[in-house]
């Protein structure tokens, strides 16, 4: 039986069978990695044909790209719409807080409150620790866009600290969002610990008004350096 007819047999879409083979190799990659999980693997999970890896997505290769691929576009969409939001709203100016926090929010609910989101951590530590995707993908597919429509607002909300501050600015927030995610990670199988664990809205709660401290700092420390010029 040929793929044609196995999609007419279960009375399914070509869309939705690529969506069950996304969602089952998803499984399989959190659980194998990429090596550890064959076309087969797949497929059989899946119970459709083995060569529907191929008819679909062209190889094991190209089904772990997109696997990535649907969540970055997720993840970077709704940071992205997170900051829009918060600079269109209201009559008043908006706040460097108020902003980051915004984004610090949009940030983490989706790795932590959707079990797509907590697969998709497990699927990066993987993809960390034994790399098959291109170098440049999460700059191009997530970075970049999330830093330049965050540099923009930022410098909207604080003229004074200029490109290069703005860059680093972001660097640093986003270093501590990850960070958070991971602790949350760590310490969630925790039962006991000498210190007491704040929850991940007490992190956010924090790192903005931290990074908003700090950032003000900075930006007033370059205000004054370049009026004594």
């Amino acid at each position: 039986m040929n793929e044609a007819d196995n999609v007419a047999k279960k009375g399914d879409s070509s869309k939705q069978i690529r969506e069950h083979l996304l969602d089952v190799a998803e499984e399989l990659f959190c659980e194998k990695g990429f090596d550890g999980t064959s076309v087969r693997d797949i497929t059989s999970r899946a119970r459709c044909n083995v060569a529907a890896v191929n008819y679909y997505f062209g190889g094991k290769e190209k089904l772990y790209y997109e696997v990535f691929h649907r969540h970055m576009r997720t993840l970077r969409d709704i940071r992205i719409a997170s900051i829009k939001r918060v600079m269109s709203q209201g009559e008043g100016e908006v706040t460097l807080e108020q902003l980051l926090g915004a984004f610090a929010k949009a940030y983490i609910e989706p790795l932590i409150e959707k079990r797509a989101g907590q697969r998709f951590m497990k699927l990066m530590i993987r993809e960390i620790l034994d790399p098959h995707l291109p170098k440049k993908m999460f700059m191009e597919e997530v970075g970049r866009p999330i830093v330049s429509t965050l540099g923009e607002a930022m410098g909207r909300v604080c003229p004074k600290l200029g490109d290069r501050k703005i860059m680093m600015s972001i660097l640093s927030v986003i270093g501590q969002l990850m960070h958070a995610v991971h602790i949350n990670e760590i310490f969630s199988a925790e039962k006991e610990f000498e210190f007491p664990i704040p929850n991940l809205t007490e992190m956010v709660e924090h790192i903005t008004a931290f990074s908003t401290g700090g950032i003000l700092a900075v930006a007033e420390k370059e205000n004054k350096k370049n009026n004594s010029e």
